[in-house]
């Protein structure tokens, strides 16, 4: 079953005088426990595909289903209610606070969804330490390498057991011993089941996922299942 599915997607800007389509007529399945990555020139409409999927931004045209629902027409508080419910994000800066812990870093969506606080730092301690990161639940993110900033935003986009995992540049920033580290995390999560969607610009890294969908100016030209 699709558990993401892109019908005839189109996202287009005023630029001047002219019109750029950053998604051009975009169709896509991504199926439950696949881990997909999106590769492409800048410019080439990943970042773009992946906004939509994520619910950050919304399609011009064109229909958007997660889990068989078409959610085109929700409003912004009920994109919100599904991001936070579906979807967990990583991101390529980590988008950590730099003056909290690690532990309340990872507990912070729990607080948009309403879960007490004993049991929110129950659950952030639990994650943390399933991506080798319990002995640092206390420290900030400046004290800690970018490998472990980034598993720090692993267990934050893992903390409200979403079922989609949307990476965007996760290793553009760490170095090959921390990629790969990180690499084997996202496989062992989509090993357990989970949906993983990741935008990179890195070939190497491309070839560790089952599926490589490649984007050129705004449009599909290559979908490779490995």
């Amino acid at each position: 079953m699709a558990v993401i599915e892109l019908k005839d997607i189109v996202k287009k800007y005023q630029m001047g005088d002219s019109i750029v389509y950053a998604l051009d007529h975009v169709n896509v399945q991504i199926a439950a426990g696949e881990f997909t990555s999106i590769v492409g020139p800048s410019g080439s409409g990943k970042s773009t595909m992946m906004n939509i999927i994520g619910c950050l931004d919304r399609p011009t045209a064109g229909q958007f289903y997660l889990d068989g629902k078409e959610i085109g027409g929700y409003n912004d508080d009920e994109l919100a209610k599904t991001r936070n419910a579906k979807i967990g994000f990583v991101f390529q800066n980590f988008n950590l606070l730099p003056r909290l812990s690690a532990l309340v870093n990872v507990a912070l969506p729990l607080v948009y969804a309403g879960v007490p606080e004993k049991e929110r730092l129950l659950r952030a301690k639990e994650i943390l330490t399933s991506v080798g990161l319990g002995e640092r639940t206390e420290h900030r993110p400046t004290e800690m390498s970018g490998g472990q900033r980034q598993r720090v935003a692993i267990a934050r986009a893992l903390v409200n057991k979403p079922a989609i995992i949307m990476a965007d540049e996760p290793t553009g920033n760490l170095d090959s011993k921390s990629t790969y580290e990180i690499m084997d995390i996202f496989k062992e999560l989509n090993d357990e089941g989970k949906t993983v969607v990741m935008v990179t610009h890195e070939p190497d890294i491309a070839e560790l996922t089952k599926r490589i969908i490649t984007m050129h100016d705004g449009k599909i030209v290559q979908d490779e299942r490995r």
